[in-house]
């Protein structure tokens, strides 16, 4: 850590920390944070008023952003350099969308190019009848496709998508039980093709076929790896496999192959338009200086809780159902890219890295978490998300209410209300940040995502760690394949409950 960096941390931890209620009576907050970004599917407004963010504070998390090499890590970011130091590998996932190294931009649109004629085969009959598609992968390669599919499918899907993830045999089983196997392909998504968990159910889904009357279930497989000779080698014939750069990484892919199930469940036109609403959040992060940086200031809020107010988690809700798995999703690309403990120098971190990010999706959550974020003793800084045109044709008290709801949640978490009953008591000055979508379309949810995914990278520069690999999800999986093989011996406890469950 430099001087300029610890400086910085420094005088931000000694500025005064003024009330809710006396920064909005201090001026027009409003003008200073909340803005307007014009998007191709419409308008998002990014605001921050509801935050502890002041003159002060920003002015000295953007010294922060210029002491941690921000503007040089962003610039490396989109020309292709090896930024993931521990992995050696550059991180290129918005070269999908357009934006990055000529030659990175120019491999996925000839990769992009063989998924959409694919896919428009495939709906054009080439391949048979195919009515369902069973996408089996897990974390990034399949949390993405579960979202997007999804949030833009509530009108309709040109084929009926199942995500399968979980190793627990009921979660295929139930998509199984959806699905007619002289009607449904398979997608096997998986970046070095020897997940585990992805292989085991691919292998499950085949047997699947071959029970159902297909007589050459490979046949009706396509793959998604950054590896398409393991592919080949497992049994998709090359026509059906789908590759991707190995600079993609997992959490960051489904604007690879990985999106296959979008593009095949929307059509291609409307996976464009969501590779379009990526770029133009590209766009901006990559040029807008640091005062007018939306991901940048979403960044700046974020460490200002986890550091100057020792907040341990932030909490997402989506007052709309089409973003239900938004939370989720956003559960993996924040605590598994900046859930760290080391530095870019290799030495420990000095504060707090990720907060846990947890949420749910509008009203219920109301009925069930609420309680503790109005009243409780723990400061949460939250997160709304929702749009002004509705999804539903129903009557118009229903999209009138989910907002009102939204808006006035944030009104009293800020609020507070004095008692003289203090269970009847609310504190107040309890922080949120909104984000009103015009619309929810391909294009806004792209735009969205990337927001998030360039917010997570902002933050990770600012605490000087690698945002983009993911060792500590290894060690356990190593200690199962040992339980599995029987070659390992493990504590009392442990050993106990293999044996109890019959595994050893």
């Amino acid at each position: 850590m430099t001087d300029a960096v610890r400086a910085a941390w420094a005088d931000l931890a000694a500025l005064d920390k003024p009330t809710l209620k006396a920064l909005f009576a201090a001026g027009d907050r409003l003008a200073a944070y909340s803005h307007e970004l014009e998007l191709p599917g419409g308008k998002i407004r990014f605001d921050w008023s509801k935050t502890h963010l002041d003159a002060p504070h920003v002015a000295v998390f953007e010294r922060l952003a210029a002491a941690t090499g921000f503007a040089e890590r962003r610039a490396a970011m989109f020309a292709g350099d090896h930024i993931n130091v521990t992995e050696n590998r550059a991180v290129e996932h918005t070269a999908q969308r357009g934006v990055g190294r000529e030659a990175s931009v120019e491999e996925a649109e000839a990769l992009h190019l063989r998924m959409k004629g694919l896919v428009e085969a495939i709906h054009q009959g080439a391949l048979g009848e195919v009515k369902h598609l069973i996408h089996i992968g897990i974390g990034g390669s399949a949390l993405g496709p579960a979202l997007a599919v999804d949030a833009l499918t509530r009108d309709g899907a040109l084929v009926d998508v199942h995500v399968v993830s979980n190793i627990d045999g009921l979660a295929l089983e139930a998509a199984c039980r959806a699905c007619d196997p002289a009607t449904t392909m398979v997608a096997v998504a998986s970046k070095t093709f020897t997940t585990t968990e992805t292989m085991i159910n691919a292998a499950s889904a085949l047997d699947w076929l071959r029970t159902g009357g297909v007589t050459d279930p490979y046949g009706r497989v396509v793959a998604l790896t950054a590896y398409p000779d393991k592919a080949v080698e497992w049994g998709v014939d090359e026509t059906r496999v789908l590759p991707f750069s190995e600079s993609v990484g997992g959490r960051y892919s489904l604007w690879s192959s990985i999106g296959f199930p979008i593009a095949l469940a929307v059509g291609w036109d409307d996976f464009s338009e969501f590779l379009d609403g990526a770029a133009a959040m590209d766009r901006h992060f990559e040029d807008a200086d640091p005062a007018d940086n939306l991901p940048l200031r979403a960044a700046f809020a974020d460490l200002y809780y986890t550091h100057l107010r020792g907040c341990q988690t932030r909490a997402v809700f989506a007052y709309d159902e089409r973003l239900r798995l938004f939370p989720s999703y956003l559960q993996q690309l924040e605590m598994e890219s900046n859930g760290k403990s080391v530095m870019l120098d290799g030495k420990p971190v000095t504060g707090p890295t990720a907060p846990i990010t947890w949420g749910g999706v509008g009203t219920d959550a109301q009925h069930a978490v609420f309680q503790l974020l109005h009243q409780g003793t723990n400061l949460v800084p939250v997160d709304f998300i929702a749009a002004i045109i509705p999804g539903d044709s129903l009557s118009p008290d229903h999209h009138r209410n989910l907002l009102a709801n939204c808006f006035a949640q944030g009104a009293a978490l800020m609020a507070g209300r004095e008692a003289k009953d203090l269970a009847r008591a609310y504190p107040g000055d309890r922080p949120s940040a909104t984000m009103l979508c015009e619309d929810i379309n391909p294009a806004t949810l792209g735009a969205l995502i990337a927001f998030h995914e360039h917010r997570t990278f902002a933050n990770g520069v600012m605490l000087q760690i690698n945002s983009f690999d993911q060792f500590g999800v290894e060690l356990g999986k190593e200690i199962a394949k040992s339980i599995v093989a029987g070659d390992a011996k493990f504590d009392p406890s442990t050993e106990a409950l293999l044996a109890a469950a019959g595994i050893k």
